[in-house]
């Protein structure tokens, strides 16, 4: 058991160590200054030992997409020095308090009555988490984000109307098309709006998202291998 954990400590810290010089490498490419780039590391649906794993190699920036399987996951181990987690999933707008409880930083900021929800979460628990607003820079059907068309009227309106901070954008390109002009769109949007943080580029992507301004790239495979399936 022992050789064991120490086989996935050392798998993962390789990782994770290659992931990094990829993304220095990609940041020195694009002329940005070094470590401008944040890793967040999606441990969604990751067994545990694998991301335990990833703590023991000195990673602190998680990534996860539901609220409640988040809160199995870190509660316990939210006194980590360093830890900062990242809802990188659609929210309900029942769960707001939840993930406002919980959370350093909320992606996925997308509608009005979610504003409305986040609002009324941070008043009561004196807690503000980093916002994004998600854009779907694609404007597919099934997927959450505001539409570009809407994206400058919405974060004004989260920021003037609800109160919130808004930091940045996230978005998450359709999966047949280039990704480029999805991440300088979004870099556009957030540009006029004065924001700063751009969340965008996945295990495939990453390196074209930092020269396009990611300032975070959320990855899952390229860390842990492939996720399981539920």
């Amino acid at each position: 058991m022992v050789a064991d954990r120490m086989n996935a400590i050392s798998e993962i810290a390789a990782a994770r160590a290659t992931v990094l010089d990829r993304i220095a490498a990609a940041t020195r490419a694009a002329g940005r200054a070094e470590n401008s780039v944040t890793l967040t590391a999606v441990s969604k649906l990751q067994p545990d030992d694998r991301v335990e794993a990833m703590l023991a190699a000195g990673h602190r920036v998680f990534g996860e997409n539901r609220v409640q399987e988040a809160q199995a996951r870190w509660t316990a181990r939210r006194a980590q020095p360093g830890l900062y987690l990242r809802l990188i999933g659609p929210l309900q707008s029942n769960k707001a308090a939840d993930a406002v409880a919980l959370f350093d930083a909320i992606e996925t900021l997308d509608r009005p009555k979610l504003a409305v929800a986040l609002a009324d979460a941070v008043q009561k628990q004196g807690r503000r988490p980093d916002l994004l607003v998600q854009v779907n820079t694609g404007e597919e059907p099934q997927k959450a984000g505001v539409a570009p068309g809407d994206a400058d009227d919405f974060i004004r309106a989260a920021q003037d109307v609800y109160g919130l901070k808004v930091c940045g954008l996230m978005c998450i390109p359709p999966l047949a098309e280039p990704p480029a002009p999805h991440f300088a769109l979004l870099a556009k949007i957030a540009a006029r709006n004065g924001l700063r943080q751009l969340s965008m580029g996945m295990s495939d992507d990453f390196e074209t998202a930092i020269r396009f301004g990611a300032t975070h790239v959320r990855i899952g495979s390229a860390l842990f291998g492939e996720r399981p399936a539920r």
